[in-house]
């Protein structure tokens, strides 16, 4: 599952999606399996919302294979096809290698850079990939 539009002057999961998916994929991450009208309901705390909007952003996030649908009885039930960990941890990984692919050096240069914010156990668990990956060599 590659996000095609990765938007880079967005924050957290406006970068991969647009507000409403966001807000959607926030609510199933959260409530694991609803139905397109428990969704809606849970859209309308914040704003009136029409359940064909919410309906067809759904099935375009299924369509994308980000959520999955199953059917209990006439109700059609959704769910996220990974944890939202899961799904951050595959859609860095992918923007990653796709930046070395192309920058090489300087991504690993300016990531190096960035290391200046980072928290000392953070600097402590990249050390210890390092030392993994010199002995695998």
């Amino acid at each position: 599952m590659k996000i095609q539009n990765f938007k880079y002057f967005e924050k957290g999961l406006n970068r991969f999606f647009g507000p409403l998916e966001a807000r959607i994929m926030s609510i199933l991450w959260a409530h694991a399996e609803l139905s397109i009208k428990d969704v809606q309901r849970k859209l309308e705390q914040e704003r009136d919302i029409n359940f064909n909007t919410v309906m067809t952003v759904m099935n375009r996030l299924l369509d994308k294979g980000i959520l999955v649908k199953r059917l209990e009885g006439r109700t059609s039930l959704y769910r996220p096809t990974h944890t939202r960990d899961d799904f951050l941890d595959i859609q860095s990984k992918e923007i990653t290698q796709e930046l070395m692919e192309d920058f090489g050096p300087l991504v690993v240069n300016h990531m190096i850079d960035a290391l200046d914010q980072a928290d000392s156990e953070l600097i402590t668990l990249l050390e210890q990939k390092i030392q993994a990956l010199k002995k695998e060599r």
